[in-house]
C-alpha cells in the first residue's frame, strides 16, 4: 500500500510517501480501506517530536480515518497511528458507524475536532446556558465547531477570536456573537470590550503564550479557561495558584484520551449527539481542504501557517 512515512523528525519535508505492507488486523480489530484521513495540529508536532507523547520512529502518522470494512461498513475511527495511508488498523473500541446524512469529511472533522470542542465545553469548563464564551483559534477545525456548539448548549454571548476578515465573517456567519482579531495588542481589554464591558465566564484556548496571558486576565469570577493545545509553540506564564484563589478562577487543561478513562460511554455519547445534530442540518462542519496522500506535505504546510480553515483531510484515494 502507498504511506506517508516519517524516518527523521522535523518539519512538513519529513513526510515521504513509500510503498509498505499492508497492516494486518489482529483478531479483535478492524481493517479499513481508507477514504479519507484527518490531518491534525497534533500531527505537525509528532512530526517533529514535541507533542506530549513522544514518537519512535520511523512512523506513519494520522489519528484518525473514515473508511470501509470489508463487509461494507462506513467507519470512522481513532487510531494509534498510521492514518495516512491506503489501509489502516482501527480498534473497534475507537470506531463509530457514520449514519447516513453524515459525509466522511464531516465525520472526520467530529471524531477529533468536534469531541475536542463537545468536551470543553460539556467537561473542562463546564460551561451554564446563559454564559459568555470565548473561542480562539474560531475559523480552525475546532473553533468552527466550538462556536456552533457554544449556541447549541445555550451560551449567552459567544465571542470569536480569529486572524483575518474572512475568519472572523465566518464565525459571525456560524453563530458568534461579536469578533476580536487575535492580533488584538491587549487581549484582555479586547475580549471584555467584545462581551459589552464585562469580564468573561469561559476561554477555550489552543495559542498559548501571551493570548492564554491575557485571557486568564479577562476571566470574571468562577470564570474557566480551558487549555488545549500551543500553535504559537508559546508558552504561557506559569499559574500562579493564589491568583486563582484571588480571582475565583479557574485552569484546565484537556488531551482527548483522557476522555476514555471517564466512566460511561463520553465519546460515544458526544459522538451520537455530532452525528444527529449534522444529519439534521443543526452542525455545519468545514472542510478547509483535502490533499491527495502524495501532497500530505502541504496540508502540514497549510496548517502550521494558520491560515487554514475547519478540518484538513488527505485523500489516500486520489
Amino acid at each position: 500500500m502507498r504511506a506517508i512515512q516519517i524516518t527523521e523528525f522535523g518539519g512538513p519535508e519529513v513526510l515521504t510517501l513509500t510503498e509498505l505492507p499492508d497492516p494486518e488486523p489482529k483478531p479483535h480489530e478492524l481493517l479499513l480501506e481508507v477514504t479519507r484521513a484527518g490531518v491534525n495540529y497534533a500531527d505537525t508536532h509528532q512530526a517533529e517530536n514535541s507533542y506530549l507523547a513522544p514518537a519512535t520512529l520511523p512512523l506513519v502518522p494520522g489519528s484518525e480515518v473514515a473508511g470501509r470494512t470489508s463487509d461494507g461498513r462506513r467507519i470512522v475511527a481513532l487510531t494509534t497511528g498510521g492514518g495516512y495511508a491506503e489501509k489502516a488498523v482501527v480498534d473497534p473500541n475507537m470506531a463509530y458507524d457514520i449514519p447516513e446524512g453524515v459525509s466522511d469529511e464531516a465525520a472526520l472533522a467530529l471524531i477529533v475536532q468536534g469531541a475536542t470542542a463537545w468536551v470543553l465545553l460539556r467537561k473542562s469548563a463546564r460551561m451554564q446556558p446563559g454564559e459568555s464564551v470565548v473561542v480562539h483559534a474560531a475559523a480552525g477545525g475546532v473553533g468552527t465547531l466550538a462556536v456552533q456548539l457554544a449556541k447549541l448548549f445555550g451560551a449567552g454571548r459567544v465571542i470569536a477570536v480569529a486572524s483575518s476578515a474572512d475568519k472572523r465573517d465566518l464565525a459571525l456567519e456560524l453563530g458568534a456573537d461579536a469578533v476580536v482579531d487575535s492580533a488584538a495588542p491587549d487581549m484582555t481589554a479586547a475580549l471584555i470590550e467584545a462581551n459589552e464591558g464585562r469580564r468573561v465566564d469561559v476561554v477555550l484556548d489552543m495559542v498559548g503564550g501571551r493570548v492564554t496571558d491575557e485571557s486568564v486576565r479577562a476571566l470574571a469570577p468562577f470564570g474557566r479557561l480551558a487549555f488545549y493545545g500551543m500553535a504559537s509553540r508559546e508558552l504561557p506564564s506559569p499559574v500562579k495558584l493564589p491568583n486563582l484563589m484571588r480571582f475565583s478562577t479557574t485552569v484546565a487543561g484537556m488531551w482527548l484520551p483522557h476522555v476514555w478513562l471517564l466512566p460511561g460511554d463520553v465519546m460515544g455519547q458526544a459522538m451520537a449527539e455530532m452525528f444527529t445534530l449534522v444529519a439534521d442540518g443543526d452542525l455545519r462542519t468545514i472542510t478547509g481542504g483535502v490533499h491527495p496522500l502524495a501532497r500530505a506535505r502541504e496540508a502540514h504546510e497549510a496548517l502550521r501557517s494558520r491560515g487554514t480553515i475547519g478540518k484538513l483531510v488527505i485523500d489516500p484515494t486520489a
